[in-house]
């Protein structure tokens, strides 16, 4: 890399460069670099900087039996998990400094199932927000009467520390719909708080994907729109499905991780996306990916990638992408009771189009650390 600079002036070094990997993808890297030494940009000439890529990697899987896997970074400088547990009848949280001090931190159980009625089965996906200065945790349950009657709940606290927190039960979201839904996201965009979930309609047995704008954290507001539905060959297999949605905005875009089809092997993770200056609400403001951008693989022996959510690494700009998977492939019975989706974050990378490349699950890189020189150039002003 060949650089310029003038007479007692650093060089502007780009934070990012381009990466070549070894299947033939591009993608943009994060560079840090070397303070330059203040005798060389004083003198005219050349010399070199020297920086380094550092690619992230943690422990794999980060905490096991944890499906739906959720995880926020606060501003209180703590990370907060939060997934499925496998008996489906309580909420668990954990918190911890850094990602990896996740997987040794302390579980505790802030809210459990009724006995009966409402909210006693299948608690499922819950996610954990701070918005206006209180926790929310959206989820999805059934009931004993009808354990597959599951709706999206929510439950708020104004506890600073949620683990610590007095859960006050929000109810229902009102959806248009009294029909199987679960998977509910929520997130801010210009100034407007929306939400995302999965819904059968009456007894249809296809999940769609919804959006609609939000009143408060628990309450929508306005028109609810199909945003997408499981059209794909991909989206088919077993089950019609497109669920357990995620966003994350960069480069201009919006972009919704969703995963389809049945929930074990053959689970996977497509991707809808929009303009940031587009009507989310218009769903032709929004594309989808023909194929999965995240699927089993043989190589790694991860199976069924899904239900993810986005995070950023301790640098506080490193994109991270947490999501489930099995060790193994084969199941006996129902998928959903087998308990080993495990939770598990690997760096989430992006393409030269602004696009993220999610790569493989349990993706390692042949060099965690690449070093890079540009040479500067020091000319007498002009």
């Amino acid at each position: 890399m060949e650089l310029q600079t003038v007479l007692g002036h650093k060089p502007e070094l780009p934070g990012k460069i381009e990466v070549g990997l070894n299947n033939g993808i591009n993608v943009l890297a994060d560079v840090i670099w070397e303070d330059p030494d203040e005798d060389s940009i004083n003198h005219a000439g050349s010399f070199e900087i020297k920086g380094k890529i550092e690619f992230k990697e943690y422990p794999n899987p980060l905490i096991e039996q944890r499906a739906d896997p959720y995880i926020v970074r606060h501003t209180d400088g703590y990370y907060y998990f939060t997934g499925s547990y496998p008996l489906y009848d309580r909420i668990v949280l954990r918190r911890a400094k850094t990602i990896e001090g996740l997987q040794t931190s302390e579980e505790v159980v802030v809210w459990e199932a009724h006995e009966k009625g409402v909210m006693s089965e299948h608690i499922w996906a819950p996610e954990l927000h701070y918005i206006n200065g209180k926790w929310y945790i959206h989820f999805a349950a059934g009931e004993k009467e009808d354990v597959w009657g599951i709706r999206p709940y929510v439950i708020e606290t104004a506890d600073n520390n949620p683990l610590e927190g007095t859960w006050i039960e929000k109810g229902q979201v009102n959806t248009n719909f009294q029909s199987f839904s679960l998977d509910a996201t929520t997130f801010e965009h210009r100034g407007k708080r929306f939400l995302v979930w999965a819904q059968k309609v009456e007894n249809d047995t296809i999940s769609n994907l919804y959006i609609a704008e939000m009143e408060n954290p628990w309450r929508i507001k306005g028109e609810q729109v199909l945003l997408s539905t499981p059209e794909l060959e991909w989206e088919q297999i077993g089950f019609h499905v497109n669920e357990g949605a995620a966003m994350i905005k960069r480069n201009g875009k919006v972009f919704i991780a969703y995963s389809g089809s049945e929930t074990n092997h053959h689970y996977a993770m497509g991707l809808l996306s929009a303009d940031e200056d587009s009507d989310l609400l218009d769903p032709k403001s929004w594309t989808k990916t023909d194929e999965p951008v995240f699927s089993s693989s043989e190589t790694t022996s991860e199976y069924g990638p899904g239900h993810n959510s986005f995070t950023v690494a301790e640098d506080g700009k490193t994109d991270l992408l947490v999501y489930h998977a099995r060790p193994y492939k084969e199941i006996t019975g129902n998928p959903l009771y087998d308990h080993n989706r495990h939770a598990r974050v690997q760096q989430l990378l992006w393409k030269t189009d602004g696009t993220p490349y999610f790569g493989i699950p349990g993706q390692t890189f042949a060099e965690r650390t690449i070093e890079v020189t540009a040479r500067i150039t020091v000319k007498k002003n002009s």
